[in-house]
């Protein structure tokens, strides 16, 4: 399966795995490369020590490249980028950030820079910043997302009118069947969150991992927007910061009630009640946890096998 993605990356199949806290160790990373993929390291939720740690497990895990997503608003960022560089990672996805910021600096020691947007106007800007390569990512998406909600279906051929560097899509997309269609739109590859949370090597909490195996259409929402939008599994914490919201709170209020390490408490810690729980929409097609080989396997298994019916006549 050779396009742009493979051969800038240097793997087999245009599939990746995205970097999301709390999920994105080593260990998945590593499993997705070894199984054709390219993995990445979830950087958000790691302090600099932690991820030097993963990054160096990482490398002895696998000899396929992989790479490290880097949210750009954390205080350690200067630390994060020396340390992927030091430890000589060759490719870094950047997102919730200007990517003039760190692209020159990176792509200067022989970095491949990939940058997440959920718009048109930023993917064109990252294109401008000199970015390699760009994931438009739809408002199914889970974790942080994208202001606009605007859905992967129309924002991938948007951005495609666009962009002249490879694009990779974001958001909804758990099956081979999701793979093609994102293609079809002109996706050069995908990246893939929610499905591999319900892997065996996703660092995350087992109760987290089964809770998005019991969801369905309709369990997860987009909220707190006036501070950074992110899609929640409906639970005790999301009922009460629904209840908030009806009383016109302000920014410091939300902020309150949303404390520290929520994310932590949900994904990692496993508590279902007043934890956050990221997930994408395409939570409800999600139905077992299994080795993330399997789901590589599964995924481009699919994909061929449908992208095959389509060579028939369809009516």
């Amino acid at each position: 399966m050779k396009n742009r993605i493979t051969e800038l990356f240097q793997i087999k199949y245009p599939l990746i795995q995205a970097g999301m806290i709390w999920n994105s160790g080593w260990k998945l990373a590593s499993a997705v490369s070894n199984a054709g993929g390219l993995g990445l390291i979830g950087a958000g939720s790691m302090y600099p020590g932690v991820l030097k740690e993963h990054i160096k497990k990482c490398k002895k895990a696998t000899s396929k490249p992989f790479g490290v997503n880097v949210p750009m608003l954390y205080p350690n960022v200067e630390k994060i980028m020396q340390i992927i560089v030091d430890e000589g990672v060759k490719i870094v996805f950047t997102s919730a950030g200007n990517p003039k910021t760190w692209t020159p600096f990176l792509q200067k020691h022989g970095v491949k820079v990939v940058h997440v947007v959920s718009s048109v106007k930023f993917a064109v800007k990252s294109e401008l910043a000199g970015v390699d390569a760009v994931v438009a990512e739809g408002f199914e998406a889970g974790g942080h997302n994208g202001r606009e909600e605007t859905t992967t279906f129309t924002l991938i051929p948007m951005v495609k009118e666009k962009l002249q560097i490879p694009l990779i899509a974001a958001g909804g997309i758990a099956t081979g069947r999701g793979m093609l269609a994102a293609m079809v739109l002109g996706a050069d590859a995908v990246q893939i969150g929610s499905r591999f949370v319900a892997s065996n090597e996703a660092s995350s909490h087992i109760n987290f991992k089964n809770e998005v195996v019991k969801a369905e259409d309709g369990d997860t929402h987009l909220t707190l927007k006036e501070l950074a939008p992110v899609r929640l599994i409906k639970n005790k914490f999301y009922t009460e910061l629904q209840s908030l919201y009806q009383q016109n709170p302000t920014i410091e209020q939300l902020k309150e009630k949303l404390g520290r390490a929520r994310a932590k408490k949900g994904m990692f810690e496993g508590n279902l009640e007043d934890g956050e729980l990221e997930i994408g929409q395409v939570a409800g097609l999600i139905h077992n946890i299994k080795p993330a080989t399997e789901i590589v396997n599964e995924i481009i298994t699919e994909f061929k096998e449908v992208k095959q019916t389509f060579n028939q006549p369809l009516f």
